[in-house]
């Protein structure tokens, strides 16, 4: 690995670059002092403080649209990213909510207003569609909650809910007959990222059968991609700008979750979609995003006139993944 961009991310204002270069990319231990100190850092930083502050929205901030990269779910999911636990105090008022906001079957619920024009009441409910529960499903998982009885029934309905192609758009049945805009019978590409997200966090799933209709339905829909879409999503020229938080479908979340599957590591398919991730970096291997969310301006990576070490860290995260399967292969 590059040295020179190590130093670089080490060197980054950005305590969770560092940190998570730290953990990722170079592999030290959590007791490190330098590790220590970085999370300490990254902790205290105000802008992760305003992430965790905003968090405790969760349970009264209405989701209106999936893609609301404002929205506290996001917040939090970028604060998993970056690598906080449940032993973090500072996110026990959210992760309290969320865990009490369960659906009989398992479901993790948030609290969602679907317009009547789109076949839902104009109320606000407690309820699940999987373009956001297996979301809060990751945030759990990642901060370390798998043993949790709750997170386990979670885990467990996620997995019913697979089909042959890949997750569909499927919703809690009280919403009756309402779900995207689609066929019935076709997969819904961002359900299965969530989804595939989530059960990434467990290596005993990354083989699953669930994991590999997931993978299958991603790998798929970019081999064809101009040619299908489903429920609205395509495949072109937006869906391949470098963005981040991963809160939609685009090729970085799409690359990241899929790399996180060795199974994917050789397929042509996903090394494709890695090549054109590769083809975007500057001279000297940094990546500068492409794309931004407005809600996440002042964000060293939502600025398009330089490169981000959280990006570039993101992609090296990739490649380190890739090498690391080849090399275990090779032993």
């Amino acid at each position: 690995m590059d040295a020179t961009l190590i130093n670089w991310l080490v060197e980054s204002n950005d305590p969770w670059t560092k940190y998570r270069t730290y953990i990722d990319l170079l592999e030290m231990s959590e007791k490190d002092d330098k590790v220590k100190t970085a999370r300490d850092e990254m902790i205290a930083h105000p802008k992760v403080q305003a992430l965790i502050n905003e968090s405790h929205r969760w349970q009264s901030c209405v989701l209106k649209r999936h893609n609301d990269a404002n929205h506290p779910i996001y917040k939090l999911s970028t604060l998993a990213d970056f690598g906080l636990k449940a032993t973090d105090s500072e996110i026990h008022p959210a992760i309290d909510a969320i865990l009490y906001h369960q659906s009989e079957f398992g479901a993790f619920q948030s609290l969602i207003n679907i317009p009547k024009a789109f076949g839902g009441t104009n109320e606000d409910m407690w309820t699940w569609m999987l373009c956001d529960s297996p979301t809060l499903l990751y945030i759990l998982l990642a901060i370390g909650l798998e043993n949790n009885e709750r997170v386990q029934k979670s885990i467990t309905h996620l997995k019913i809910l697979i089909d042959e192609n890949g997750w569909r758009c499927k919703s809690d049945p009280a919403l009756g007959r309402f779900r995207g805009p689609g066929k019935k019978s076709d997969p819904c590409p961002i359900a299965n990222v969530y989804a595939l997200k989530a059960l990434s966090v467990l290596p005993a799933e990354r083989e699953s059968a669930a994991a590999k209709a997931g993978i299958e339905m991603l790998l798929t829909h970019w081999e064809k991609r101009g040619q299908e879409k489903y429920y609205l999503f395509g495949i072109g020229t937006d869906f391949c700008k470098l963005k981040y938080p991963f809160v939609w479908y685009d090729i970085l979340h799409v690359a990241d979750v899929l790399s996180r599957f060795p199974s994917t590591h050789k397929d042509p398919r996903f090394q494709e979609m890695i090549n054109v991730i590769l083809e975007q970096a500057d001279g000297d291997g940094r990546y500068t995003p492409t794309s931004m969310y407005r809600a996440w301006k002042g964000w060293s990576f939502a600025n398009k006139k330089e490169p981000s070490a959280w990006l570039t860290f993101l992609v090296l995260r990739i490649q380190k993944r890739i090498a690391n399967e080849e090399h275990s292969n090779k032993k």
